[in-house]
């Protein structure tokens, strides 16, 4: 790589942080787009995209910064996931509510069997559709787009482009596309939920529809002495800064992982050389907490500082995905992709209301609300959601559900490369009965979870 290449893509991150601007402005601006929570990162990308090569042409800037767009995502996701270990401490927090705190064990069952029924609806549309000349792994985006957000798109690409399948940058599309279906549908999907909820006394705090915080929906804090901090500086910059030292371990881990993938190429060694690099980041980084934790170094990491370097990665991810989404080969889709959306509301709805509201005991709506919002969107989803029915956050649901996002997002990206390489070997019908059988298995695991915590005389809410 020349100095002219790592000049160029300086230059093209550069029209991706121009576009990111004119979404915060526009999301500050738009009513529409305040009432619909559309992020910022999603606003420019889209532009972006209307304005390049693929739509109208208007932007007088190299064709390939958006071939290296399409490319970003799946190699940005890397050290996002490989974050998510880093400075994790589940059980130290505080919850007086016992009877409040069991309900973290079956609100990850209720997540994740969510997201299997995701993939079953999915892949079922596959089959629906299989007189389409579809490729192996559609349907899949929905769960990808759906759980995972726009972020993880870049995983889908990263690990089809991996294995040199042609379809990797319309997967990738497609999950693109979905995850904004997710995002918007979720959020007005949610809104409605809330609405109804306070009308009929569902909701342990809002006794009314409240108006949603201006902040929240244009996009920033104008008091300064609201706005909130993003973490402790826990490194002197007479040493090191601590944003670059968060960065350091992250990219520490990123390295080691492609060392180990790279040894387990060489060598061909099976199953372990077919795992995606994100995978191995996220062990490396679980290893690297954990001696950090047995040598009593765990002051030096900042959960909220490390959150935010792996947002920052995200929303250049995200504004990529969707700048560079290929329109045409997307297009190509549309009719099944509307069809396993649709069907996704339903089944996500249904799953979430009815097993939240029967299999957890106190401030059932609140967390059920949380997790819908995680489940069509991404976690800042859910709490928007959540701050919306639960303004001040008094109750325990941001704890419960912060604590179940975090082992539920583990358990799922552990379980993705399941869903890309069986329908590759066993077909999408197959698949479907998979994740339809292993959804079922923790759904009713969930139920009896529920009913060992809480008993055999509680019926529900």
């Amino acid at each position: 790589m020349t100095s002219a290449m790592l000049t160029d893509f300086l230059k093209s991150l550069g029209l991706l942080g121009a576009f990111l601007l004119l979404g915060v402005f526009i999301r500050a601006n738009v009513k529409i787009f305040q009432k619909t929570f559309i992020p910022a990162g999603v606003i420019g990308g889209f532009l972006l995209l209307i304005l390049g090569p693929q739509c109208i042409n208007i932007l007088p800037v190299p064709k390939e910064w958006f071939s290296i767009y399409s490319l970003l995502p799946g190699v940005l996701i890397v050290p996002v996931v490989a974050a998510v270990p880093l400075g994790l401490n589940i059980g130290s927090g505080k919850n007086t509510d016992s009877d409040v705190l069991k309900n973290v064990i079956p609100l990850i069952g209720i997540g994740l069997g969510a997201s299997m029924f995701q993939f079953a609806v999915g892949y079922g549309t596959h089959v629906l559709f299989s007189g389409q000349d579809l490729y192996d792994v559609f349907g899949i985006e929905l769960a990808i787009g759906f759980v995972g957000g726009h972020g993880t798109a870049g995983t889908l690409g990263n690990i089809l482009s991996g294995l040199n399948l042609p379809y990797w940058q319309t997967s990738q599309g497609v999950a693109t596309t979905t995850a904004t279906f997710g995002i918007v549908g979720g959020i007005l999907i949610g809104i409605g939920l809330i609405n109804w909820a306070a009308r009929h006394g569902h909701t342990a705090l809002l006794k009314k529809p409240a108006d949603i915080p201006e902040p929240l929906r244009i996009g920033y804090q104008k008091d300064m002495s609201k706005q909130n901090s993003i973490g402790r500086e826990t490194t002197l910059s007479s040493s090191i800064d601590t944003v670059a030292f968060h960065a350091a371990i992250i990219f520490v881990a990123c390295g080691l992982a492609y060392i180990v993938l790279s040894f387990t190429k060489k060598f061909k060694i099976p199953v372990l050389s077919s795992i995606s690099v994100w995978a191995y980041a996220m062990i490396v980084m679980f290893i690297i907490w954990g001696i950090m934790r047995k040598l009593n170094l765990s002051y030096l990491v900042d959960d909220k500082v490390k959150s935010k370097i792996s947002g920052s990665f995200t929303e250049y991810a995200v504004i990529a995905a969707i700048a560079s989404l290929p329109i045409k080969a997307v297009a190509a889709y549309i009719v099944p992709i509307l069809v396993m959306v649709v069907v996704g509301y339903i089944v996500t709805t249904g799953i979430l209301f009815i097993f939240c509201k029967k299999y957890l005991k106190g401030y059932w709506f609140e967390q059920m609300i949380g997790t819908f919002g995680m489940s069509t969107g991404v976690f800042l989803t859910g709490v928007l959601l959540l701050r919306v029915c639960d303004p001040n956050l008094e109750s325990p649901a941001l704890a419960n559900y912060s604590l179940s996002y975090t082992i539920t997002s583990i358990i799922y990206f552990a379980m993705l490369n399941l869903f890309i390489m069986l329908p590759m070997s066993s077909g999408a019908g197959v698949t479907t009965m998979v994740a339809t059988g292993i959804g079922t298995v923790i759904l009713i695991a969930t139920i009896i979870s529920s009913r060992i915590l809480f008993g055999k005389e509680f019926k529900g809410n």
